[in-house]
């Protein structure tokens, strides 16, 4: 049986291509980066929650100290309550290029030659590593230093595209988590949450 290293957030995307690796037969080992995100143990406890039984429980590494003292309100949570949280709030430099020098060298440490992520095309502010242009610009340098493969298979999908695949092979869609600005409840306002809702509706999930 093949198998792949999976990037697993806990939220749609990556629980989706998780599903879509064991429909194909594929081993998948997820893996988690605590890199100091407020909603950490509730994306976690998450990650831990939406997989079937079937797949080998997800590790946990810890990256945090990398992104100490940021001012991004993916890691200091808002009030929002008094606080409004804009894209350009949300912002963590480098974290997506982090994530994949990572994980590119825990595959190679434990023989695995492929990882998969769920990144989708973003039209969030300044999210310019999680453009499709940038994930193939990651595919040529990669294949020049090292065997491991990055897949993103929804690179070119919209939220929609992935929320109709969910459906489809039986994704919990109600337990997976993908809120930005709070860390114990989706706030319905932030950049992903929206995304998320108008998605549901788009594939008359909702």
């Amino acid at each position: 049986m093949r198998n792949a290293l999976l990037l697993a957030s806990g939220g749609l995307d990556s629980t989706t291509v998780g599903y879509q690796l064991a429909s194909a037969g594929i081993e998948v080992k997820p893996i988690f980066f605590d890199y100091g995100q407020h909603c950490v143990d509730l994306e976690w406890a998450r990650v831990n929650e939406v997989f079937p039984s079937s797949f080998e429980r997800p590790q946990r590494f810890d990256i945090s100290d990398i992104f100490r003292e940021s001012q991004s309100r993916l890691i200091r949570e808002a009030d929002l309550w008094k606080e409004e949280v804009m894209d350009d709030d949300l912002y963590i430099p480098y974290r997506t290029m982090l994530f994949f020098a990572a994980a590119a060298a825990r595959a190679q440490t434990v023989g695995v030659l492929d990882v998969y992520t769920g990144f989708i095309n973003s039209n969030h502010a300044k999210e310019i590593d999680c453009t499709a242009e940038f994930m193939n610009k990651l595919d040529g340098l990669t294949s020049t230093i090292g065997p491991v493969r990055f897949h993103s298979p929804f690179r070119y999908s919209s939220k929609a595209d992935v929320a109709r695949i969910a459906a489809d092979l039986s994704v919990p869609i109600g337990r997976t988590y993908s809120c930005q600005a709070a860390a114990r409840f989706p706030c319905g306002a932030c950049p992903n949450c929206v995304e998320r809702l108008n998605a549901l509706v788009e594939a008359n999930l909702i």
